[in-house]
């Protein structure tokens, strides 16, 4: 009489997640290097900054030259947020918003000083104090309006931080529950009730 030998158990397929945290140094030096070197840009332009960051992105700054592409179609397509100009606490949600809508990784350049802290409207009752109240800032640009060289220098420095970026700093090895994936500015629709047949 023959015996079937007992099955073999396949390990646990990985989760790309995982994968990614537990991926070789080299590897995590080329996913930093394509995240660095092409970094599609959403501006959220507010203010006169907006029109230094559109001088930024002419022939005479080029910032395409340092990886990066300006005016992306939308937050769905984009890596990073430049917050140019005042934040008013009626546009506040809409900045959340978009932030929210953008895919991981996803950075934030405020660029101006009416996004860093609120400029000289900082005492004004309808101004936000600093886009950083609303959404997580990663660099910091000076000035009012500063000029496209200190969005040059903005860039490169968000660069930098990308080079030496740890996905297991940034993202953690906990997942986030779905309580705290759920935006708080829309809400779903309340379930109609038995009685209720439209």
């Amino acid at each position: 009489m023959d015996v079937m030998p007992e099955p073999v158990p396949l390990p646990e397929p990985q989760r790309l997640g995982a994968l990614a945290r537990l991926a070789p140094e080299p590897m995590k030096v080329v996913l930093n290097w394509g995240r660095r070197y092409s970094l599609w840009v959403f501006n959220f332009g507010l203010a006169c900054c907006a029109i230094e960051f559109i001088a930024a992105s002419m022939a005479r700054h080029d910032f395409i030259r340092l990886g990066v592409i300006p005016f992306a179609p939308g937050p769905r397509q984009a890596d990073l947020m430049v917050v140019s100009g005042t934040v008013t606490d009626k546009m506040a949600p809409a900045v959340k918003r978009l932030y929210e809508q953008m895919p991981e990784p996803k950075y934030v350049i405020s660029f101006g000083a009416c996004s860093n802290c609120g400029g000289p409207y900082w005492d004004s009752y309808s101004v936000t104090k600093g886009v950083d109240q609303i959404i997580p800032v990663d660099v910091y640009v000076p000035g009012c309006p500063p000029r496209p060289e200190a969005l040059l220098q903005g860039i490169l420095k968000l660069q930098e931080k990308i080079a030496a970026e740890s996905l297991r700093e940034r993202y953690g090895t906990q997942r986030p529950s779905a309580a705290a994936l759920q935006s708080g500015l829309v809400r779903p629709p309340a379930p109609a009730e038995e009685g209720d047949a439209r």
